[in-house]
Order: C-alpha cells, then sequence, then structure tokens
C-alpha cells in the first residue's frame, strides 16, 4: 500500500465539511422529535419506542453502505456517491418532518412522524459511515487523531446552529412560537427547511472540494491468507464495545428524557399542547446547542491531549464528567443553571466523536475500511436499541414516571464507560 501524504488543515476540513450539514439534520431531529412526537400524541412512557426507529436503522444502513462503498468507483469517487445520495434523502425527509398532519388521512399523524423519523435516520446514516470512512481512507495514522477532532469541531458548529435555531427564530426574529397551520409551531417548521438547505450545501462542498485515492492505491504485496487473516475483527474493537455500549445507552437516555425532565421539574408542566412545555422545548434545543457547542470548542485541543497523556486518559476523563454532569441534574435550582452540566457532557461528547475511531483506525484493514467501521458502528445502535425498547419500562416501573431519574443512570453508565476504558491497549 501506498504511504499516505499529510494533509493540510484545510484539506481535513474540506473532506469533513459535510459533517457539519449531517449535525445540522441531526440537531433539528435530537432537540424536537420527541417535542413533535409528544404533540402528535405519542406517550411520554412510549417515546423510547420511536427513537428505536434511529439505532435500528443504523445498525442495518451503515455496514450495508460501508460493504458497497469499499468496492465502488465512479466518477464521483469512493465514498461521495453515498454523501450525495444521502443528503438528498435527509433533506427530503427534513421538509416532511413538521409535515406529518398535512400527510396523514387514515394513518395517525404521530405514526407518520414516526416514519420521517425512520427515513431522516436511514437517511443521514447514508452519508454519515462513509465520512468515518473518509478519515480512515485519507490520513496517516499520525493524523487520524486530528482527522476525527475535525469532524467532531464540524459536527458541534452545525450541532449548535441546529439546535438553537427554534428559539432563534422564535425569540430573535419574530417567527411565531405558535402553529399558524397544522400541529408543529411556525419556528419549528422553518428550522427544519433551513436544515435541509444547509445539509445539502455542505455535503455538496465535500463532495466538490474533496479527491479521493483509486482503488490501486491501497494495493500491496500481501498474499490472499494474510488478506483473509485481516478480515477478522480487530481485539481493539472488541475492547471498545463495553465502553461504547454505557456511553451511547447513556446518550440515548438524553436525547429521548431531557425535554420532559426539563419541562416537567423546571417548568412545572407535563401536557406537551401548553406553551410552557413549548418553551421548555425550546430551552432544550438552547441546551443541546451548548453542549454540541462544547464539543466543537475543545474538538481541535483534544488530539493535543491526547498526544500528551495519551488517547485513552483523555477518552477516561472526558467520560468521568460527562457522568458526574448528568448527575449534578439533582442539584441544579433553576433551567438556567443546567447549562453548567451541558458543558461537562459536551465534554464527554467531543471524546465519543472522537477517541474510539481515533483508536480504531489503523487496526482495520484498509480495503475494508468502510466495512468495518459500519459494523462498528453497531456498538453505536445496539445499547441504543437495548434503551429504546426497556427504557420506557425502566421509566415507568422503576422509576415512577420521572424522567430525571433516566439522567441520573445515564450519569452512572458514563462513569462505568470511563472505568471501561481502563482496560483498551492502546499505543500510538
Amino acid at each position: 500500500m501506498n504511504k499516505k501524504p499529510r494533509l493540510s488543515f484545510w484539506e481535513i476540513w474540506n473532506m469533513s465539511f459535510g459533517f457539519l450539514g449531517i449535525q445540522f439534520g441531526f440537531a433539528l431531529q435530537n432537540a424536537n422529535a420527541s417535542s413533535i412526537l409528544l404533540t402528535f400524541g405519542a406517550d411520554v412512557h412510549h417515546l423510547s419506542w420511536f427513537w428505536l426507529v434511529a439505532p435500528i436503522t443504523g445498525m442495518i444502513v451503515q455496514p450495508i453502505v460501508g460493504y458497497f462503498s469499499d468496492r465502488t468507483w465512479n466518477k464521483l469517487g469512493r465514498r461521495r456517491p453515498y454523501f450525495l445520495a444521502g443528503a438528498l434523502l435527509t433533506s427530503t425527509a427534513l421538509i416532511l418532518m413538521p409535515n406529518a398532519p398535512h400527510l396523514a388521512t387514515v394513518i395517525a399523524p404521530m405514526f407518520i412522524g414516526g416514519g420521517m423519523l425512520m427515513i431522516m435516520d436511514a437517511s443521514i446514516n447514508i452519508s454519515m459511515e462513509p465520512f468515518r470512512a473518509l478519515v480512515a481512507d485519507k490520513l496517516p495514522e499520525e493524523q487520524h487523531a486530528l482527522g476525527f477532532s475535525m469532524q467532531t469541531l464540524l459536527i458541534g458548529i452545525g450541532a449548535v446552529i441546529g439546535s438553537w435555531l427554534p428559539y432563534m427564530l422564535g425569540n430573535w426574529f419574530g417567527i411565531s412560537k405558535e402553529a399558524t397551520t397544522g400541529l408543529i409551531p411556525d419556528n419549528v417548521t422553518y428550522s427544519f427547511y433551513f436544515g435541509a438547505f444547509a445539509l445539502i450545501s455542505a455535503i455538496i462542498w465535500t463532495v466538490v472540494s474533496t479527491k479521493e485515492y483509486p482503488p490501486e492505491f491501497y494495493d500491496d504485496d500481501e498474499n490472499e491468507e494474510v488478506a483473509n487473516e485481516k478480515f477478522r475483527i480487530p481485539k481493539k474493537m472488541w475492547q471498545l464495545l463495553l465502553v461504547q455500549f454505557f456511553s451511547w445507552f447513556a446518550l440515548f437516555s438524553m436525547w429521548v428524557y431531557t425535554t420532559p425532565t426539563v419541562a416537567q421539574h423546571f417548568f412545572g408542566t407535563n401536557d406537551p399542547n401548553s406553551a410552557d412545555f413549548k418553551e421548555a422545548a425550546n430551552w432544550v434545543g438552547i441546551l443541546f446547542g451548548v453542549y454540541n457547542g462544547v464539543s466543537a470548542i475543545i474538538a481541535l485541543s483534544l488530539p493535543k491531549i491526547a498526544e500528551k497523556i495519551g488517547r485513552k486518559n483523555t477518552h477516561i476523563i472526558a467520560l468521568t464528567i460527562g457522568g458526574l454532569s448528568f448527575l449534578s441534574f439533582a442539584i441544579i435550582p433553576n433551567y438556567q443553571l443546567l447549562i453548567i452540566p451541558m458543558i461537562g457532557i459536551g465534554i464527554a461528547w467531543g471524546s465519543i466523536l472522537a477517541m474510539p475511531y481515533a483508536m480504531l483506525a489503523n487496526s482495520l484493514p484498509p480495503k475494508k475500511m468502510g466495512m468495518f467501521m459500519g459494523l462498528f458502528n453497531m456498538s453505536i445502535t445496539i445499547p441504543q436499541i437495548v434503551n429504546g425498547i426497556f427504557g420506557g419500562f425502566i421509566l415507568k416501573y422503576a422509576f415512577g414516571g420521572d424522567s430525571i431519574l433516566s439522567l441520573y443512570m445515564a450519569g452512572v453508565l458514563m462513569i462505568f464507560g470511563a472505568i471501561s476504558t481502563f482496560f483498551i491497549n492502546d499505543k500510538l
């Protein structure tokens, strides 16, 4: 295999820029899907079931896309055709999601909304998986941490804008926070439209500005026996599975239950159609923007920290901070101060998006990078599926319907993830 040249900051920026658009759409979904589904008539105890569509579609789509992108080569390249196809589909789903009531004739709006959520997640995954593989395709090992941290930076920027946009439109630009037509407030609806435009524009930027190495670049003199040996799942991937399980189980709880928690404990309402609940949902968008913004701010410092104390120790510290931040919800006196734990969660999020991939990438065979990255995505989707199946039962029967306890559980599990990281064997 040819030696990969080091790329400049702006070359890495361009090849990762599409992730800004992907995360813009993903942030709109994360911050608003629970509120939209509750408005459509979903029960809070069933929210986690609707959110199951995200990890299930990711588990199915990402390995398939990875497998085929490893074997694709045309005028657009190897990974870029999938970026573009996913962008077109996701943009369409973003436009349709807030308009679910207009599409409902026989089927209830909440099931139309759930269907749109599934289509959106499948489409996002078509674009997302090849971006992870592209970093490993193009960068030498010493730049892997920088490459994945650059993605974290752009993910953070896109997520901040996507999370805050409904609040900004409603409070700064005078867009109505009520629904003039249908059920979804105008500020949320227009945010989804803008998100569709931002996503496809960012993906096109990467497609136009980035070139890929042709398949023969990865040819080497290995015989078939050695090549077949490389198909085995690397030991480091197995070591990372437990860490990922705890981390992503916790994150899924945050995405599903932060809105009802903030509404109940800080705005004093459980009625999804009340003005206070909508205000709580808008504030959750701000909070989600904070943690994503923090991840963007620390993203480019993570490689430097990892150089000094190691990627493993960097991840341990970040997950511990995140876990303690979830637990601190117990002592926060008002909704404005929830920004404080979100800063800690942002530190954990930044590391979760970068360090596991940086630790794993050089353990994977270059010609099967897409497939293995897709398989590794199961370490993200499986814990979310487990949470989606059992999270509602835990909330109802163990926590008495009090969703803040689900966030405390998330904190404990994230600390377990930090402990599990001690057992990873990672050396540059």
